[in-house]
């Protein structure tokens, strides 16, 4: 679908997902990830860019497994994760868009649970490479988590939060071979929609992982 479509649709209200390709499981329990190894920090933040062209090729569940501890894993024994958030609030769900479905990525017990049988990355956001890439990650704010925040700086701090997960897929990206890129340009109302998502709820950023296209 071309960008000039989707703005079109968007204005309409009328900008929904695809059907899910094949059937989509209930649950989908990731590998333990592998928390060892990898490019060195400095070569990695190096090889950090942002790219617009995707392979459609799916990322394998180990693959995958690791992506999202590296994002917004939990790597203490306390529940502590892998990027910050004020108070240890904890308020940003992750979202991964597949072929199959849309899943919430449940870090504690490392699996993705289904939320949509539907195909939600042709509206993660407005450029066309969204379509086919294999892979959205869609960053949401609870804010009935940030009770204790002032409610003026509530979108901030989540913001904040947001951001470092995305660095930690940036520099994953970087060091396993992969091509990503954050974006703000999105419908943030159409993700929500599909999503089934509440008024504690914002959606701030969708992020694209796949392999670069050659």
């Amino acid at each position: 679908m071309s960008t000039l479509t989707k703005l079109a649709l968007g204005m309409m209200g009328r900008l929904r997902p695809k059907p899910a390709r094949g059937e989509a499981s209930e649950t989908i329990v990731l590998p333990e990830p592998q928390k060892e190894g990898g490019i060195p920090l400095m070569e990695a933040i190096s090889k950090r860019r942002s790219d617009r062209e995707f392979s459609g090729q799916e990322l394998p569940l180990p693959l995958l497994s690791n992506l999202l501890w590296a994002a917004y894993g939990v790597n203490r024994a306390d529940g502590h994760r892998t990027a910050p958030s004020a108070l240890d609030a904890q308020e940003i769900d992750v979202y991964v868009a597949l072929p199959s479905g849309a899943y919430l990525y449940d870090a504690t017990a490392n699996q993705l649970q289904l939320i949509a049988s539907s195909d939600l990355r042709s509206i993660t956001g407005h450029q066309d490479f969204v379509d086919d890439a294999p892979l959205d990650l869609v960053f949401v704010a609870d804010y009935s988590r940030l009770k204790l925040v002032p409610v003026a700086l509530r979108e901030s701090y989540a913001s904040v939060a947001a951001g470092a997960i995305s660095q930690n897929v940036y520099l994953f990206a970087a060091g396993n071979g992969l091509a990503t890129v954050i974006r703000a340009w999105i419908d943030r109302e159409a993700i929500a929609n599909a999503l089934g998502l509440s008024h504690d709820h914002q959606v701030l950023l969708s992020q694209t992982v796949g392999y670069l296209k050659g």
